[in-house]
C-alpha cells in the first residue's frame, strides 16, 4: 500500500471530517469511532490510527484557514498540499457550514454567572504536537493568505462573547479566593477592564492566596482549547514588563462544558506570535 494518499481517499475524509464538523456545530453528539469505520470501507486498507491523524492534518488546515475545527482531533502539521484545495473545495459546496460557523461565532454569549464553577475548570495548558508548525514557522514557506471569512477572527470580535467570559472567570476568582479562606482578597476583586477601562492589557486584577496582585487578561472561544486568540500589542508589552504578577486565562468550550488554562508571564515566552495586522502610514 502507497503512504500516499489518492484524491479519492482525501476527498472521502474531508468529507467525513465536514459531516461530523456539521454536526458538531448543530449541538448534535455523534460517534468518532464509528465515522472512522465507516469511512475506512472507502479507503486503501487504511487503519483506524492512520485516519484519525488525517482528521488531525485536516484539523491543523481549518485552523490556518480560521475555520472552525473539531475539538476531539487536536491539530497536526505534515500534511499534504491537496489537502488544503480539497478542504476548500468542500466548504464552498456546503454553505450550510458556512451559516452554522457563522452563527456561531456571532451569536450572543448568556451570562454564566449564577452557575457555580466546578473543581476541575483549570486544566493544563495544552501541548503542542512536536510535528505542528505554522507557516510562519516554517522556513522559506511561502506566504499563503487566508480566504474568505476568518470565522474565528470574528469570534474574538464577539463583545458579548468577551464579556461573558470576563464576568464568568471573575466569578471564578472570588470562589478560588473564598474557598482559600481569604474572603478579604475574594472581596477585592475587580473588573477592571469596566471600572478603569479596556486599554490596561488585562481585565481582571485579583490576588494570590498571600495577597499579591494577579493581572488576568481573558481570552475566551466556545470552540476547542487549541483555537488561537487574538492579544493586542498592549497585552503583549505588560505580559513582559509585569510578568510575575500577569496571567492570560484561555476559557474555552465555554457555550457548552467550560474550561480553562493558564498562561504565566510574558506572551513572547508561553506563545508563538505571529503578525497578522500593522499600523501603517506614509513613510
Amino acid at each position: 500500500m502507497s503512504d500516499s494518499w489518492s484524491p479519492e481517499e482525501v476527498a472521502a475524509t474531508v468529507s467525513s471530517y465536514c459531516d461530523m464538523l456539521e454536526r458538531e456545530l448543530r449541538g448534535e453528539s455523534f460517534n468518532k469511532a464509528e465515522y472512522n469505520q465507516n469511512l475506512r470501507q472507502l479507503l486503501n486498507d487504511r487503519s483506524k490510527g492512520a485516519v484519525e491523524f488525517k482528521h488531525a492534518n485536516i484539523s491543523a488546515l481549518m485552523i490556518e484557514l480560521g475555520f472552525p475545527y473539531i475539538d476531539g482531533y487536536k491539530p497536526r502539521g505534515n500534511y499534504q498540499a491537496s489537502l488544503r484545495e480539497e478542504i476548500v473545495q468542500q466548504w464552498d459546496a456546503r454553505p450550510v457550514l458556512a451559516v452554522l460557523a457563522s452563527y456561531a461565532v456571532s451569536a450572543v454569549a448568556p451570562a454564566r454567572g449564577d452557575m457555580l464553577v466546578p473543581i476541575d475548570i483549570f486544566v493544563p495548558a495544552p501541548i503542542r504536537p512536536k510535528d505542528r508548525t505554522s507557516v510562519h514557522e516554517r522556513p522559506n514557506a511561502p506566504y499563503i493568505p487566508r480566504r474568505g471569512v476568518n470565522y474565528l477572527e470574528n469570534e474574538a470580535r464577539n463583545a458579548s462573547l468577551g464579556l461573558a467570559g470576563e464576568e464568568f472567570v471573575l466569578l471564578l476568582e472570588h470562589q478560588r479566593l473564598w474557598e482559600a479562606g481569604e474572603r478579604r482578597l475574594a472581596d477585592r476583586v475587580e473588573h477592571v477592564a469596566k471600572t478603569q477601562g479596556d486599554g490596561l492589557g488585562y481585565d481582571i486584577v485579583s490576588y494570590e492566596n498571600d495577597g499579591r496582585e494577579r493581572l488576568i487578561e481573558v481570552k475566551t472561544t466556545s470552540f476547542g482549547s487549541m483555537t488561537p486568540f487574538y492579544a493586542s500589542r498592549r497585552e503583549v508589552a505588560v505580559s513582559a514588563e509585569r510578568a510575575e504578577q500577569y496571567r492570560l486565562y484561555r476559557l474555552y468550550k465555554f457555550r457548552s462544558t467550560p474550561k480553562v488554562y493558564v498562561l504565566d508571564g510574558s506572551l513572547e515566552l508561553s506563545c508563538i506570535l505571529d503578525a497578522v495586522q500593522y499600523s501603517a502610514r506614509p513613510a
